[in-house]
């Protein structure tokens, strides 16, 4: 191929690089997606050479094979290998268990469904135990699910064991060897990423600014962008190993500096978006920034700032412009250095969790009794409609409660789950039909929808279940299984088991949407009070940015725990109270970050000038904290304004706190 050739497939090849990147930072839900297909690629294949070389194996040994394969992809997440290592060898001794059980049972059924019911109470309960045991009990479940489905003999268990531990090691491998984490060369996509993101905020100014006005839509997109951006900064900075926590950024440790680099050019980013509604600039500033001609940017900026209604915005511009380079610069330096052999990131696993106390008292408990009495109704309705394929039922009443806080968060994912399914086999009958007599084009279409499978994970649970579907329609294809009537069993056992599942969250110790949303904003008052108690104590700059990131954590639960108060269970992209209170709620983070920022660096002076407003401001926070969710149900006649017309560049920490209590005071319910 000629040069000339070459370049247009190496500019496609970059733009779709550019595009996976400004999708997904560092590669994380490619590299999840490839890790489970592939794992069950290769494991499908050593398996069927040992059939075909070696001794033939019976289903259950694909089928645990292809399970734990998915299981070892998704539920192992021990930092280092070797006890990744050890949860795998754990978990398929526990696997070849409890297949064994199912095995032994066989001929005493109701027995056996009984013992499935043990099984899933102790799987839903040692999630307690920590994230090594909850990946234990999802091994478990899922193998006497296929031995409680696929029937097999004890003279088989010793085939079943050679495919657990297959399945087992080749995820070991892949993990370790194939697709192992490398923080720094995460790190460094993670930043390409970021860096992407604020010029596509800068983009997208420049376009409106060219239009000469905003619309509805324009401030959608930049919503949408600025949390693009707030996603590809977490990632960032959870990747870098830290040496010295405690100090505040120097020279010598760019691991340490990166953390505030990141933050200032979040929030510098964040306050241009905000502060570009009150005050449009010119489309030359912007060219100028995209660019990055230095000398243009200070000539353009010198003229607008002439304007009072845009001398803001270009400030924050500036600010953009200069957190950027800061954080090019530290980049380069994280690149360069060796970090004294550090290879793993700052992320350390949580301590071991306490040993659950056995009462009803117990959220863990409640959770356990809650699954399995939604696993047992819908084993009993999937019976009166199935005696073999009741399992399907099962299943989807145990996944519904999967990552739910609340009744609401579960019966959105029951309707995701029943939704997805019911698209996926729409679409997977079509394509089975359309394939029918050409099996290699089948398993390379089911192999693609597997990798779609669970790299939509991580975004949409619907997708994952569609893309599954159709998986298991191109399966029954392939066998000569494929029926209409067996499609629409599957989906009738899908809706048993997400209808008793959402059932049961709302009727058996439910806990209410409004009760997860009051704990979540009781969270984001105790985070608030913390930095604010920082800001009269001489914390230290790298404790108030610490704070200032944990209360933005606490704002996402508190936007995720009130999601399904919403009518259509969406309100983000809906108006009403509750997204207003959210919109303050949000303000009020934005004004405490500012603060933090500005404080974690100012002088003597200055912090002892603002320890008024810090005092004003936490007695508007505890009027507010006492009214608890009730300002969530007040609709109010103004929406929320964030620093209009105020100088955010002057006048450092005092306008942070100022700004923080005014928003806080918005929350009020009488207001």
């Amino acid at each position: 191929m000629t040069e000339s050739g070459k370049q247009p497939s190496r500019r496609a090849g970059l733009h779709v690089r550019d595009w996976l990147l400004a999708n997904d930072p560092a590669f994380s839900r490619l590299r999840l997606g490839l890790r489970v297909t592939l794992t069950i690629v290769i494991s499908t294949l050593i398996l069927a050479a040992v059939h075909v070389f070696a001794m033939p194996l019976p289903p259950a040994a694909y089928s645990i094979g292809i399970v734990l394969s998915i299981q070892g992809g998704l539920t192992v997440r021990d930092i280092s290998a070797a006890d990744q290592l050890k949860t795998r060898a754990i978990g398929c001794l526990f696997a070849v268990a409890a297949i064994a059980l199912a095995a032994v049972l066989e001929p005493w059924r109701i027995v056996s469904d009984v013992a499935f019911l043990v099984i899933i109470f102790a799987a839903s309960l040692l999630r307690a135990f920590g994230t090594r045991w909850a990946a234990v009990g999802m091994f478990a479940f899922m193998s006497y699910f296929i031995g409680a489905y696929l029937h097999p003999a004890m003279a088989d268990i010793p085939y079943v064991a050679l495919g657990a531990l297959t399945a087992a090691a080749t995820a070991h491998v892949v993990r370790i060897h194939l697709l192992p984490d490398d923080w720094r060369r995460d790190f460094l996509r993670a930043m390409v990423s970021v860096l992407g993101r604020v010029d596509h905020i800068v983009s997208a100014l420049l376009a409106i600014a060219e239009k000469g006005e905003w619309t509805a839509e324009d401030r959608a997109e930049l919503n949408r962008l600025e949390e693009r951006l707030k996603e590809a900064v977490l990632m960032a900075d959870g990747l870098v190993p830290v040496s010295r926590t405690e100090a505040l950024p120097d020279e010598d440790d760019p691991a340490a500096d990166i953390g505030l680099r990141l933050f200032d050019l979040h929030l510098a980013a964040e306050s241009a978006i905000v502060l570009s509604r009150q005050g449009l600039p010119r489309p030359l500033l912007l060219q100028a920034l995209l660019s990055r001609d230095e000398q243009a940017v200070e000539r353009e900026a010198a003229v607008e700032e002439k304007d009072e209604r845009l001398a803001e915005t270009v400030r924050a511009l500036l600010w953009l412009q200069a957190a950027r380079a800061a954080a090019v610069s530290t980049t380069a330096k994280i690149e360069a250095s060796d970090f004294h052999g550090l290879a793993q990131p700052k992320t350390v696993p949580a301590s071991p969790a306490a040993r659950p106390e056995w009462s009803l008292g117990n959220p863990a408990v409640r959770t356990a009794l809650q699954i399995t009495l939604a696993s047992g109704i819908a084993m009993i309705f999937g019976l009166m409609l199935s005696r073999d394929r009741w399992f399907w039922a099962v299943l989807s009443a145990f996944l519904v409660f999967t990552n739910t806080n609340s009744r609401g968060d579960t019966a959105i994912k029951a309707a995701q789950r029943s939704g997805g399914t019911l698209l996926g086999i729409s679409c997977g009958m079509v394509l089975a039909t359309l394939l029918s007599g050409f099996p290699g084009a089948a398993i390379l279409v089911a192999i693609l929808c597997v990798f779609l499978a669970f790299y939509w994970l991580q975004v949409s649970y619907t997708a994952m279940t569609f893309f599954v579907s159709i998986v298991i329609c191109l399966v029954y294809g392939l066998t000569g299984a494929l029926t209409l009537d067996l499609l629409r069993l599957r989906l009738e056992e899908t809706l048993i088991g997400t209808l008793a599942g959402a059932g049961v969250a709302f009727l058996v110790f439910p806990t209410r949407t409004q009760s997860a949303l009051d704990t979540a904003l009781n969270k984001w008052f105790d985070t608030l009070r913390q930095l604010l108690a920082a800001g009269t104590t001489g914390a230290t700059g790298a404790e108030l940015i610490g704070l200032s990131k944990k209360l933005d954590a606490a704002y996402r639960d508190v936007a995720t725990a009130a999601r399904p108060l919403g009518v259509s269970w969406q309100i983000v992209t809906r108006p009403g109270h509750i997204r207003q209170t959210l919109a303050i709620l949000m303000a009020s983070t934005y004004w405490a970050r500012v603060f933090a920022s500005r404080f974690a660096f100012a002088g003597e002076e200055e912090r002892v000038a603002v320890q008024p407003a810090i005092a004003a401001t936490r007695v508007c926070l505890e009027r507010v904290a006492t009214k608890g969710t009730a300002s969530f149900f007040i609709k109010r006649k103004a929406p929320p304004a964030a620093g209009r017309h105020l100088p955010l560049s002057h006048q450092g920490s005092r306008l942070g706190i100022e700004m923080l209590g005014a928003s806080l005071d918005r929350l009020h319910p009488e207001r």
